[in-house]
């Protein structure tokens, strides 16, 4: 019966939740990292109470086949552990305090670390999504490559909980993107190549819009990202250094071209980058702090 009213509410809620705002909704960037230790629980938890509209987690794959929500590939980068998430068990990564390393800053600039005293775990995907309510989006970042073991570990439980209505998948990497869109229920962005190559096309014909996105595409990349532009010569290359604002009104209206196109953009944390979003007319913006973010929308009433 749970996995029923999972696959029904979570299905109206994708249907919708976005043409039920008229501004950007709040994705919670691997949870709420800006809040809280990312990818917990606790920080899923209090990210929804903070107002976020959609919940983004960062999984990958333990060694014995189970999806964890943690994103460097050493668990020595934030928890008291040592070691790659794939050469260690889902109990040994459950066992981990996810919070060791988050810090908290007082006004002299002096670090304390609230959960070295108050561990919290790794928890496993299967827990994550128990822990929010079914009509929870969920946007999935597979973090792992090769992509095989860690697309069917997400399947296998995305499966089980019957959540193929309520989750998206993104990767970083287009292979892990591919192997899983030929999960028949899976929805997935478009690659970030894809969406970048568009951009970048757009940017340098003079905002013309040769190749708009498909019917019913997510694409996501930053508002905006410091690249390397280079140019290729006989004897050599030449090489710019530039801050590409990504999200025109030009490259909106082109990726808007053909209908249901759903554009998320990434690093918005403050009130100019939340009012660029919204001015632009964008779907989905990523924030680390939902709490922040919900006096800043607020704000722009």
């Amino acid at each position: 019966m749970r996995n029923l009213m999972n696959s029904v509410i979570g299905a109206a809620f994708l249907s919708v939740s976005l043409a039920a705002f008229a501004d950007p909704l709040i994705a919670a960037h691997r949870g709420g990292t800006g809040d809280g230790p990312e990818n917990t629980i606790p920080t899923l938890q209090n990210s929804l109470k903070h107002g976020a509209d959609i919940l983004w987690m960062t999984v990958q794959v333990s060694s014995d086949g189970v999806p964890v929500l943690y994103r460097p590939a050493d668990v020595s980068a934030l928890t008291d552990g040592k070691g790659l998430v794939n050469t260690l068990t889902a109990a040994q990564l459950t066992a981990l305090n996810a919070g060791y390393a988050y810090s908290v800053a007082d006004g002299a600039g002096n670090k304390s670390y609230p959960y070295r005293q108050q561990p919290v775990q790794v928890p496993t995907l299967r827990d994550a999504l128990r822990a929010v309510p079914a009509s929870t989006q969920i946007l999935i970042d597979m973090k792992q490559v090769p992509a095989e073991a860690l697309v069917t570990a997400v399947a296998n439980v995305i499966d089980e909980e019957n959540a193929w209505q309520r989750v998206r998948f993104y990767s970083t990497e287009a292979d892990v993107i591919a192997l899983m869109a030929k999960q028949p229920k899976a929805r997935v962005f478009e690659s970030r190549d894809a969406t970048r190559d568009r951009l970048a096309r757009i940017a340098l014909n003079g905002g013309a819009c040769d190749a708009p996105p498909a019917a019913g595409t997510w694409s996501g990349i930053e508002l905006e990202r410091k690249v390397r532009v280079v140019e290729k010569f006989t004897l050599g290359e030449g090489v710019s250094e530039v801050v590409a604002h990504w999200w025109t009104p030009e490259a909106m209206k082109c990726f808007k071209t053909n209908p249901d196109v759903k554009v998320v953009v990434f690093g918005v944390d403050s009130p100019a980058a939340y009012g660029a979003a919204q001015k632009l007319g964008v779907d989905v913006v990523m924030t680390d702090s939902p709490l922040k973010m919900k006096t800043i929308r607020a704000a722009a009433k």
